[in-house]
């Protein structure tokens, strides 16, 4: 694989690999500087890539592991930082904005307590937007194991955000 393959091939997936170490990490520094890691090992391996079938998804994989080692090394607590998301809804009052802000916290905090295997694949599947397959092979877990997981993180956050909504109103 030469530079210009090695361009056309792997780096359209950046701003998805950084999403996903921002999502694992909770640092944008430590984000980048896996990413650096990752293309490295990339480029390092070029002339491995025609072997696999998605190299996307061979860099997420290692995107994954890396990040899972980082979180290993430095073993901090890792929290959900809401403070850089932006809320842009239009024609929303400060009520309707206050209201968005607190909803939207709320499921922070429940997608936080998600274990870290259902955090990642509903991460992968509804925000990166994978294939059952391309999370087959990040994760190394089979189709049906991921459904599984996909569902019950769903099902959790859905019951935790509902169950937080009627204790408040009721």
């Amino acid at each position: 694989m030469d530079l210009q393959e090695f361009k056309s091939k792997v780096l359209p997936a950046k701003q998805k690999l950084y999403r996903l170490a921002v999502f694992m990490l909770r640092d944008k520094e430590e984000a980048e500087d896996i990413l650096q890691d990752v293309f490295l090992k990339l480029w390092s391996g070029k002339h491995k890539l025609h072997a696999y079938t998605s190299i996307e998804a061979f860099a997420m994989t290692i995107t994954k592991n890396l990040c899972l080692d980082k979180m290993k090394a430095s073993w901090r607590k890792r929290t959900v930082d809401v403070t850089g998301l932006e809320l842009h809804s239009g024609e929303a009052t400060p009520y309707q904005h206050s209201e968005l802000a607190d909803s939207m916290s709320k499921v922070q905090s429940l997608l936080a307590a998600l274990p870290e295997q259902q955090k990642l694949i509903l991460h992968l599947r509804d925000v990166e937007g994978c294939s059952f397959e391309e999370i087959e092979q990040i994760t190394g877990l089979t189709v049906n194991n991921i459904r599984v997981h996909l569902s019950r993180a769903r099902k959790s956050v859905r019951d935790g955000f509902l169950k937080l909504e009627n204790y408040e109103v009721g």
